[in-house]
């Protein structure tokens, strides 16, 4: 279901909680909101449809991925640029990111994975997972 998309940065701030499979239903809901703004956004965290839980959705080259407690485990290449939100009003933001990142996390039938993501997939997700650790560019 396309949920609204929350725009208190006082509760965006807030750290997530750890997801479970049992929410599932959430993860569902990322989805269908990230699909219906596609236009206008490439990844979404729990957060900005105003569940506190550390799920993300985004494009990954084409085709959308779901991460449930994503972690970024190593970092390469650091840059600088800037970064706009759906959640956020204004500009796009001066951000610093890396090019390579190693992320772990779960899938939705809770097994884990790592993969090494580079250049656009890897600013998105580094993106998103600040999302889940209240961090707000």
């Amino acid at each position: 279901m396309v949920k609204e998309i929350v725009h208190d940065p006082l509760f965006l701030a807030m750290k997530s909680a750890p997801a479970t499979v049992d929410d599932i239903r959430t993860a569902e809901d990322l989805l269908d909101t990230l699909t219906a703004n596609k236009e206008i956004c490439v990844g979404m965290a729990a957060n900005m449809i105003g569940v506190l839980k550390r799920i993300i959705v985004f494009d990954n080259d084409g085709s959308y991925m779901t991460m449930f407690n994503p972690e970024i485990i190593r970092c390469d290449k650091p840059y600088s640029t800037s970064e706009g939100c759906l959640s956020l009003v204004g500009d796009p933001r001066p951000v610093k990111r890396y090019r390579s990142i190693k992320v772990r996390w779960q899938n939705e039938r809770a097994e884990t994975r790592i993969k090494t993501f580079t250049d656009r997939p890897a600013q998105i997700i580094q993106h998103e997972i600040d999302h889940c650790n209240g961090i707000l560019i």
